[in-house]
């Protein structure tokens, strides 16, 4: 039976991908140990886990997650409060499938699309 899943995503740079998701995003560190080469974030009920990749071009990454989340509205307005970019073609929006979206871009290019289903 599958219960969760985690993603793995690219970074180049532990630091940076740590202020990014930690100051900007609102996660967590998660576990008890800092691994080298290796993070992991939470927030709400879920992670993502990032591999150390310094030849990462972001140019050419194609990373992505789509999380779901059931106050989009707020989300998004506490991210702009939180002065992140928001993906210049992934401002909050209707989409004709019934989601209710938005998208942003991390250092390294990963594509985070956050959804909610409309009523």
């Amino acid at each position: 039976m599958l219960t969760n899943i985690n993603p793995k995503l690219p970074m180049r740079d532990k630091s940076t991908t740590k202020e990014f998701y930690v100051n900007k995003l609102g996660f967590h560190i998660f576990g008890s140990a800092d691994f080298d080469g290796y993070l992991m974030v939470e927030r709400d009920n879920i992670q993502i886990h990032f591999f150390e990749f310094k030849q990462l071009d972001p140019k050419t990454n194609y990373g992505q997650v789509y999380i779901r989340t059931n106050d989009i509205d707020n989300l998004y307005q506490s991210l702009l409060d939180n002065k992140v970019n928001i993906h210049p073609n992934g401002n909050l929006q209707s989409k004709p499938w019934g989601q209710k979206e938005f998208a942003l871009l991390d250092p390294d290019n990963n594509l985070l699309t956050f959804g909610q289903i409309e009523n």
